[in-house]
This record gives structure tokens, C-alpha cells and sequence, in this order.
């Protein structure tokens, strides 16, 4: 009598392995910069709840956002100053961050993710 044998091969787990390995390698140099990126749109919220966000100068909305980096663990090299726009047009303050990323990927690879988030400063403190 013969029996026919399900499972996978030894070849196949190990490639199973690699496949899921690559992805998991990916996964952990990419999700620092998620999760430095959702610090910033929480600092951009944070901001534009604030009284009187959307009179405020640009010099002053790069300070307040650096301090609310700070508390975010977002770091200043991967988010300058000169990334911080506010664009005022027929009474809307809207404020704008965006950058990219380049992160080490192994060898000369590297990753390149670009973040871009606008909010409007006006709408959320009824000014």
C-alpha cells in the first residue's frame, strides 16, 4: 500500500523562510520612519488646536513644532526647519510639512519614502 505524503519540503520551508525573512527586514527599517511621521502629524494637530495657530508667524510655528517634536521622538536632522510651510491665501492659514527619508537599506540600496501632510490651521481653532 502506498500512501501519498502531504507537507512541504525542507527547500520549500527554508524558501519560505527567506521570502518572509526579506519582508520582516523591510518591516523594521520602515517603520521607524512611520512611526516618526505620525509623530509629526500629531504635533501638526497638537499645533493647530492651539488659540490663536492660525495668526502666528512662520518663525513662531517652527518653534512651537520643534518643542512638540521633542515630546514625539521626531528627530530635527530627518525633519528641518525648512520643511515647515505655512501658506496663507484669502484668509486660510493651511501649515505643511513635508520631507523625505532616506533610509539605509543594505549595501548602496536604499530606501526612499516621502511624507507629505498639510492641515488647516484656520478650521480648528475657529479663528
Amino acid at each position: 500500500m502506498h500512501r501519498k505524503v502531504k507537507g512541504i519540503t525542507l527547500i520549500g520551508f527554508v524558501i519560505i523562510l527567506v521570502v518572509a525573512g526579506f519582508f520582516a527586514y523591510v518591516a523594521m527599517r520602515l517603520i521607524p520612519a512611520y512611526t516618526e511621521y505620525f509623530g509629526v502629524v500629531k504635533s501638526m494637530d497638537q499645533l493647530s488646536k492651539e488659540p490663536g495657530a492660525s495668526t502666528k508667524s512662520l518663525d513662531q510655528v517652527r518653534r512651537d513644532l520643534s518643542f512638540k517634536f521633542d515630546t514625539q521622538y521626531v528627530d530635527e536632522n530627518n525633519v528641518p526647519p525648512s520643511a515647515i510651510f505655512l501658506v496663507r491665501d484669502a484668509g486660510k492659514s493651511i501649515l505643511r510639512v513635508a520631507y523625505e527619508r532616506r533610509i539605509p537599506f543594505m549595501y548602496n540600496v536604499e530606501l526612499l519614502v516621502s511624507f507629505d501632510h498639510s492641515i488647516n490651521l484656520t478650521n480648528n481653532t475657529g479663528d
